[in-house]
């Protein structure tokens, strides 16, 4: 691939996935250091439904309502959880694992039984996303990055993506020291004021946000993927959350990147003519990144929390 092809067919969904990658993780630290890792599997399986009554509801395949209704059936998973939590006094787990089997189950059915046939909307396309297919049609070199013409065809995910992520990003600065003390030591929290319960709701709604915002362009597999696997890689390379964050953030983006090259060009180094999904790929490197952290990782046979908060 010239120069002047890599734009227009990697450059749009590279970036996408990179995004999503990031904005899955940095939030995936705090879930996972609060055992509540789940919680992004629940979200990203839980928008399906949503997404597909909005569909029902409006009669086209349109971002926002399609995002509203995720994003509806995110809170509305989360209120369930913690019901069922607090009603069964069972686990945070089982309460997670039985709301989102159900949900998705639900949507699963909604898809299958409605008139689909007409729009890009299947199951696949819910677990794989169309990563793919977000190619950059109006570019024709790098000279197109400078062109205001030729950036206005550029998918709508990747601005849509590169808007979620700076959210996401702000609000764990602004948030950053609430963040900390309420994941680390709940009890102090409470003692000087925190609104914990509020913080961990905030976390749970930034999560949603990132799920919700790259279901569409990537599925249901990379957002589950990106949530665990990153953060709980980079535990295992430091002692330290602000470190844990930055190595979450580059095991996202090399898994991203890594991921949608060999998607791309490992089956024909091996001698096969079709490509592999993307977001297939992307999260199985990040699962043999986790697998090579968890086996020459510093802190691999550590357990708790971070030493330095």
């Amino acid at each position: 691939m010239t120069g002047s092809e890599f734009v227009p067919l990697s450059l749009p969904p590279l970036v996408i996935g990179i995004c999503a990658a990031i904005a899955c993780a940095v939030p995936g630290n705090f879930l996972l250091l609060r055992k509540q890792a789940l919680i992004g599997d629940a979200i990203s399986h839980v928008v399906l439904p949503g997404i597909v009554l909005a569909f029902l509801v409006t009669g086209v395949v349109s971002a926002w309502p399609m995002m509203i209704g995720a994003g509806v059936a995110a809170l509305v998973c989360v209120g369930l959880i913690e019901t069922i939590r607090r009603l069964g006094r069972i686990e945070p787990g089982a309460a997670m694992g039985v709301v989102f089997t159900a949900m998705f189950a639900g949507g699963v059915l909604l898809l299958e039984q409605s008139d689909t046939s007409s729009v890009h909307l299947d199951v696949e396309h819910a677990l794989f996303g169309n990563l793919e297919s977000l190619i950059w049609l109006d570019a024709t070199g790098w000279h197109s990055l400078l062109d205001p013409a030729a950036l206005a065809g550029m998918p709508p995910e990747l601005w849509r993506m590169l808007i979620t992520l700076l959210a996401v990003l702000a609000m764990t600065m602004v948030f950053w020291r609430p963040l900390k003390l309420s994941t680390f030591d709940e009890g102090f929290a409470r003692t000087i004021g925190l609104p914990v319960n509020l913080i961990g709701l905030g976390l749970v709604i930034a999560a949603a946000i990132a799920a919700v915002a790259a279901f569409d362009a990537v599925g249901s597999i990379i957002v589950i993927a990106m949530f665990i696997c990153p953060p709980a890689a980079a535990r295992m390379m430091t002692n330290s959350l602000e470190a844990q964050v930055l190595w979450s953030v580059a095991f996202a983006v090399l898994s991203a990147v890594l991921g949608y090259v060999l998607a791309g060009y490992g089956p024909l180094w091996l001698g096969f003519e079709n490509a592999v999904s993307a977001a297939g790929m992307i999260a199985t490197v990040s699962g043999v990144i986790l697998a090579i952290a968890a086996a020459f990782g510093p802190f691999r046979t550590r357990h708790g929390v971070p030493a330095e908060i």
